[in-house]
């Protein structure tokens, strides 16, 4: 991915909370059918070590699994907030006209190694992990429990479970970095008046980061 230095995020905690703000991510890998992308919701797992996991599952039917082998190496693009920019909105518009519209967006990419297993009890600690990371903040939240054991266990048998070891992760936040403060004051301001809500905004507008 193409990163000039101002739209450069490097900083763990910032990464893992845009995975975790975004968790359906892209998966992108070589298999001998070539490229391929699926789209996988992922979540962060804790391992000793302090290495950065990712882990998720994909449809049994899903060839990707059989595709790859252990360790094989693979992509996963998080997308967060993302925008039009008009020149319309920069104070300078008016005044000498030298501006062109762009695009904000916010993005993520995780590389790393995959491997799968054939192992029930591996399927349901990733599908409960990240049941519990999505309705934990819902006021009535649905758990794996509360479906019937003999249909879990034969929906267990339906998916693979996998976990990706991340090598190295990526962001990017084109965010008006390079534009002075009075235009991210007036970008941020226009973004608001279209309704987008504070979280977007914050992703879409940014200062400059010191590198």
């Amino acid at each position: 991915m193409y990163v000039p230095e101002q739209f450069r995020e490097e900083r763990a905690e910032i990464l893992r909370g845009f995975i975790a703000r975004h968790p359906l991510a892209a998966l992108v890998a070589v298999t001998e059918e070539g490229l391929t992308a699926n789209h996988i919701p992922l979540l962060t797992l804790e391992r000793p070590g302090g290495n950065t996991v990712l882990g998720g599952h994909v449809a049994r039917a899903n060839s990707i699994w059989r595709s790859l082998a252990a360790g094989a190496p693979v992509l996963a693009i998080f997308s967060g907030a993302t925008h039009y920019i008009t020149p319309s909105w920069y104070p300078s518009k008016p005044v000498d006209g030298k501006v062109v519209p762009t695009w904000n967006y916010a993005v993520v990419h995780a590389h790393g190694t995959i491997r799968f297993f054939e192992d029930s009890a591996e399927a349901l600690a990733k599908v409960r992990a990240l049941t519990e990371q999505q309705e934990g903040r819902r006021t009535a939240p649905w758990a794996v429990s509360d479906a019937p054991a003999d249909y879990l266990a034969a929906m267990l048998k339906r998916i693979v479970p996998f976990e990706i070891t991340v090598t190295r992760l990526v962001g990017k936040f084109k965010a008006s970095q390079h534009r002075p403060e009075d235009e991210r004051v007036s970008v941020a301001a226009a973004l608001a008046a279209e309704g987008l809500a504070q979280e977007e905004i914050g992703e879409l507008v940014r200062a400059p980061v010191p590198h």
